[in-house]
């Protein structure tokens, strides 16, 4: 995974809340065994019609929001199933950072897992982005290290992550890399153990 300290980016407005994983990634494209590919597939039936087609009524497919890597959306983000599908399309679409009011707990922790910052951020501050960004381009940057979102325009909101997943978004650690922080002292278990 790629470290995430500062990230820039342009913000995707998504007004909707009670979003769930299947919303995210229809049961349909569970069948890919390996983490890469999916973004083709995020919100697949707000995006496409029935024939694949995109249907023009959804804000994703404006081309003002090609690129975009901050999705702000409604509450309680990622709910439903545990698949971790979910963080995978977003993330493999190009999401790099969520803000949201409320997450489901599963999604929340596997968004980390697989280097997805999610922010919780009031409702007022949300709806505040959303607005912004539903007017305008509009760009924010995301300090992890300091723990803020900001533009250029005076607004500013702090947020809170306890120290482990900070650490792991921080350094670009999935659990594995974690554990690798630690080869040295396996190593000399190993060795004593034998």
């Amino acid at each position: 995974m790629e470290p995430l300290r500062v990230h820039q980016g342009l913000v995707y407005p998504l007004n909707r809340s009670n979003i769930d994983t299947d919303q995210i990634i229809p049961k349909q494209f569970l069948k890919r065994i390996e983490r890469s590919g999916f973004g083709q597939f995020l919100f697949y039936n707000w995006r496409f019609d029935d024939n694949g087609n995109p249907r023009p009524d959804f804000s994703l497919n404006d081309k003002k929001y090609q690129g975009a890597s901050i999705l702000v959306a409604g509450e309680n983000f990622g709910c439903g199933s545990s698949r971790e599908h979910a963080p995978w399309a977003v993330q493999d679409y190009g999401f790099k950072v969520i803000i949201a009011p409320s997450y489901a707990d599963i999604f929340k922790n596997n968004c980390v897992k697989n280097g997805i910052l999610a922010i919780v951020a009031s409702e007022a501050e949300v709806q505040n982005i959303i607005k912004k960004a539903e007017s305008t381009e509009y760009t924010l940057t995301v300090n992890l290290e300091d723990q803020k979102v900001y533009d250029n325009e005076g607004f500013e909101l702090s947020f809170d992550i306890a120290p482990y997943p900070k650490q792991m978004l921080l350094n670009g650690w999935d659990e594995i890399g974690v554990t690798l922080t630690y080869e040295d002292k396996i190593k000399q278990f190993e060795a004593v153990n034998r």
